[in-house]
């Protein structure tokens, strides 16, 4: 089997066989396969597509080239949740710590940040002590214990698509909507949970910027799950302004702890309970009952106790009696006034998220470090009436040099109106 054969089927829009999709993935794997080929290879996919079958079978192969964790040895369902990735999206711990307090264990491998987008790892490491790093017998024990873990992703798990999203990073061929599928499934197939909740971002701080794209790409991921016997839902929420005030690590942590104790924003209320509830669904409880249950788990301080319970088996150290948390902080705030009166109209979140990355919560290549206290604090949204000289952000930094233009770097993500505006719906559909 020859490589450039395989390049001109897939140009000529044919279809890969199991023994194709075999050879290219161990080709992707061993480096057998030359970048320039593999990069002709992705465009001609970019292009072609690739067909349900041929995506299940292209997922399943990438799964395969690396680790593979199994989860059966536990009772019942294995619960993941993955999102796309978007701007001020702290709903990860909120929703291990529901699914796992109504009964239901959560096996979470997660990545970190890169670009304006945050990463669950990068989140959960603003807490002092938390250590992400475990061994799999370290893993496994803490899943049947606490009934929830988080880890950063293994190196080892699905091996082939370390390379391949390099690749594509680089050739214009991340948009790709079978080889994001095909990425974001073999992890989660890898990762070993038989029941995945997906949070697909639309909008503009997303990486699908409309419903069409993001409805296709949310099609795609469940159709590759059921094929593969798993059960998926997808969930396609709104990214055209941050999710909940909080912009940045240490920030985005105060706040879902704040929502485990009672306050927080409710957009990030919502959407935690809408994911939970969707897990809790494919589990086998009734959609009315699921959504009571977790409103009670939430309200009643036993999703707060079984957070505490994973922070501490851990390593981390959070003081929920002091203001903060005991979570780092930044030493320089700057506010942001309205320029005028009005209603906000936008506020454009890749814009958000983008300063936020440039004051250094965020990295725009892998190796970068972060600054866990940096980001973005906003205090009005779309839909709120705001007076001229009016506080509507704050901005965190470790510095305090460059307040006039940092100021209008983020007000410059705001738009205004004379009328009354009606905030978005947040969640925009659900594909199960």
């Amino acid at each position: 089997m020859h490589m450039t054969e395989l390049i001109m089927k897939k140009r000529d829009g044919g279809e890969h066989d199991q023994a194709e999709i075999d050879f290219l993935v161990q080709g992707i794997s061993d480096n057998s396969i030359p970048d320039y080929q593999l990069a002709a290879w992705t465009m001609a996919v970019y292009f072609r597509g690739m067909t349900k079958e041929e995506t299940r079978r292209f997922t399943m192969a990438m799964a395969q080239s690396g680790k593979m964790m199994d989860l059966s040895s536990l009772p019942g369902p294995k619960a993941d949740k993955h999102s796309t990735g978007g701007v001020g999206d702290k709903a990860t711990p909120l929703v291990m710590a529901l699914v796992a307090a109504a009964g239901i264990a959560v096996a979470k491998m997660s990545g970190r940040g890169l670009g304006h987008t945050g990463g669950t790892i990068d989140k959960f490491e603003s807490i002092p002590g938390f250590r992400s790093t475990l061994a799999t017998d370290e893993f496994m024990e803490q899943l049947r214990r606490i009934g929830a873990v988080v880890a950063g992703q293994s190196s080892d798990l699905a091996r082939a698509d370390k390379r391949l999203y390099a690749l594509r990073d680089v050739t214009g061929t991340l948009a790709s909507i079978p080889l994001i599928a095909s990425s974001v499934m073999s992890k989660k197939i890898a990762a070993g949970a038989d029941t995945i909740v997906l949070d697909v971002k639309c909008g503009s701080g997303a990486f699908m910027r409309d419903l069409e794209s993001a409805r296709e790409l949310a099609l795609s991921m469940v159709d590759i799950g059921r094929g593969l016997r798993r059960r998926v839902t997808a969930v396609i929420s709104n990214m055209d302004e941050p999710l909940g005030w909080a912009v940045g690590n240490s920030l985005e942590m105060t706040e879902a702890i704040d929502i485990l104790k009672g306050g927080g924003p409710g957009d990030v209320r919502e959407l935690s309970l809408v994911l939970a509830e969707q897990i809790l669904i494919m589990a086998g409880r009734k959609p009315q009952a699921a959504r009571k249950e977790l409103e009670a788990l939430l309200d009643n301080g036993t999703a707060l106790r079984k957070f505490e319970e994973m922070v501490a088996a851990q390593g981390g150290k959070i003081k929920l009696d002091v203001e903060g948390y005991n979570l780092p902080a930044a030493t320089h705030t700057i506010d942001v006034l309205a320029a005028e009166t009005g209603w906000v109209k936008r506020v454009d979140a890749l814009k958000v998220g983008q300063l936020s990355m440039e004051l250094g919560a965020g990295r725009q290549r892998l190796g970068d470090e972060i600054d866990a206290s940096v980001g973005v604090v906003l205090q009005r949204k779309i839909g709120d009436r705001v007076e001229s000289g009016e506080r509507i952000a704050v901005i965190h930094a470790r510095r305090g040099e460059d307040r006039t233009l940092r100021s209008s770097e983020l007000l410059a993500a705001f738009e205004f109106t004379d009328y009354p505006v009606v905030p978005p719906p947040l969640v925009l559909d659900i594909i199960s």
